[in-house]
């Protein structure tokens, strides 16, 4: 890592690069997930870093694992007004048993709200307006402050999710985050491995039939076989929400 460009938080050049990306992948390749997170939060490889987590159904397996190295790594939560009560009550219990000390809760700005969505029903006839609203926003400008960010992406979940690498470059706003995805190479079995082993408790809408879940006018249930994903924005020509951009997605 010699080579990679000091953070400077005054500097407004980019924090890292598309090599930066290349140079990690490869740097931590075979390595395991806990020695890699050990080595980026540990060692600093990343600067500042926090966890973007839906506290969804597979959400508890990264953040123990983040517990497990740093309790305090700042887990930040887009509360957009649409979720379930069960996804609230979850991640209350999650935050509890893991000992999360840093949660940090976003919510959209009161102002976007009353002029785009005033109604509240803007998911029913234009679900992109809707999260950009209530989540692209407020992360975006919460991940202003940091220079990387871990996420909950797993490539068995979706085509589009299917050849992420660990570490790739958010472009979003120019700042040249780094975007880490620890998990993207676990499949579904190791997930509930993961879950037994641990004892980790389980989000109670999974036993339900929604293996993936957002928000709940926009999450329906999923039918045996189907892509984990399906039932987001069933009906709409839409896979992702807006805070992962399939265009800032290398396929290295």
């Amino acid at each position: 890592m010699n080579e990679m460009r000091p953070i400077d938080r005054l500097d407004t050049a980019p924090r890292f690069t598309d090599h930066d990306a290349v140079r990690l992948n490869r740097m931590f390749r075979g390595a395991s997930t806990r020695e890699m997170l050990e080595a980026v939060i540990g060692d600093g490889l990343a600067g500042e870093v926090a966890t973007v987590s839906s506290f969804g159904a597979e959400s508890a397996v990264l953040l123990h694992l983040l517990a497990c190295v740093d309790p305090h790594v700042p887990v930040l939560f887009l509360d957009t007004g649409k979720h379930f009560a069960e996804t609230i009550g979850y991640r209350d219990t999650l935050v509890a048993r893991l000992g999360l000390a840093n949660l940090q809760v976003l919510a959209p700005d009161p102002a976007d709200i009353a002029a785009r969505d005033e109604t509240g029903l803007r998911w029913s006839y234009d679900p992109d307006g809707c999260c950009e609203i209530r989540k692209v926003r407020p992360l975006a400008a919460a991940l202003s402050r940091y220079d990387a960010s871990f996420t909950g992406r797993k490539a068995f979940q979706s085509a589009t999710r299917a050849n992420l690498p660990r570490f790739e470059i958010d472009t979003s706003d120019g700042a040249g985050r780094l975007k880490i995805n620890p998990l993207i190479d676990w499949d579904a079995s190791r997930i509930e491995g993961y879950f037994i082993e641990h004892d980790l408790p389980r989000h109670p809408l999974v036993a339900r039939g929604f293996p993936s879940i957002g928000c709940e006018p926009c999450t329906h249930k999923v039918a045996p076989g189907e892509d984990p994903r399906s039932g987001r924005w069933k009906g709409w020509d839409k896979t992702e929400c807006g805070i992962h951009k399939p265009g800032e997605e290398p396929f290295l």
